[in-house]
């Protein structure tokens, strides 16, 4: 069995259907979505429909970023909080609370935190941060020993998470698993390509393989659509989508 695991969209639709046609073509038979569907994106409203839409297969699995969560219910301390870290984000955050519908928000409000899936024996967990907090950072070339810390109570053969946008994957002396997937929207990368993983079982001997993907799509359409939005920075974020240099606009 093969299952694809996605994160981090954020309102990116162009790279949202790349990436699922992708998946397709691959013949993944579940998919695993680890949040962050549409904050600071070109098309937020447009991509959590394709989201909801999702939802509606039982072999579609989907978790709460920490955007999801901001998102979903407004509030000035949230927007001073994201304002201390980069402006940008702080109107983007702004922007989309007045576009989003109450549907829409109350959607991403359901979202679970985590998930606990076991297959074929397998006990997988999906997290958008880490099992600890939601926006804790797993990134590429941490020390094994702080990654032990962050999954410390754990007890998954795997652990899928998000967050950073930066693909990675460590193995424990616990032997656990632990995979950041990367972005599908805003890759942090020189590279502008999606980026998700995806996981084979050999469904006989539970055993598995994970690698990572990279989807090319219509970069230069998305960057002109948030462009488009033009609340404070949306330029900025448009020139990440074509390059990034940086994990936040500058």
């Amino acid at each position: 069995m093969k299952i694809a695991i996605i994160s981090d969209i954020h309102g990116n639709m162009d790279a949202l259907e790349s990436v699922l046609k992708d998946i397709k073509l691959e013949n993944c038979e579940k998919i695993f979505c680890l949040g962050d569907i549409a904050m600071a994106g070109p098309e937020p409203s447009k991509t959590i429909s394709k989201i909801k839409e999702l939802t509606t297969s039982k072999d579609f699995y989907i978790i709460q970023g920490n955007t999801d969560k901001m998102l979903s219910v407004f509030s000035f301390k949230t927007q001073n909080d994201i304002l201390k870290v980069n402006e940008v984000m702080a109107s983007a955050y702004l922007n989309d609370s007045e576009i989003l519908s109450s549907e829409e928000k109350d959607f991403l409000k359901n979202l679970p935190e985590k998930k606990e899936i076991t297959l074929f024996g397998i006990k997988i967990l999906l997290v958008h941060g880490s099992p600890r907090k939601n926006n804790e950072n797993i990134y590429p070339n941490m020390k094994i020993e702080e990654i032990e810390e962050i999954i410390k109570g754990t007890d998954a053969d795997i652990i899928f998470c998000g967050h950073t946008h930066m693909p990675c994957g460590y193995q424990t002396n616990t032997n656990q698993t632990v995979v950041n997937v990367g972005s599908i929207g805003r890759p942090f990368s020189e590279s502008p390509k999606s980026c998700y993983a995806i996981m084979d079982i050999n469904e006989e001997n539970s055993t598995f393989e994970i690698k990572h993907k990279f989807v090319e799509y219509d970069v230069e359409k998305a960057a002109k659509k948030i462009e488009a939005r033009n609340f404070l920075g949306a330029d900025k974020l448009a020139k990440m989508l074509l390059k990034a240099t940086s994990r936040y606009p500058e």
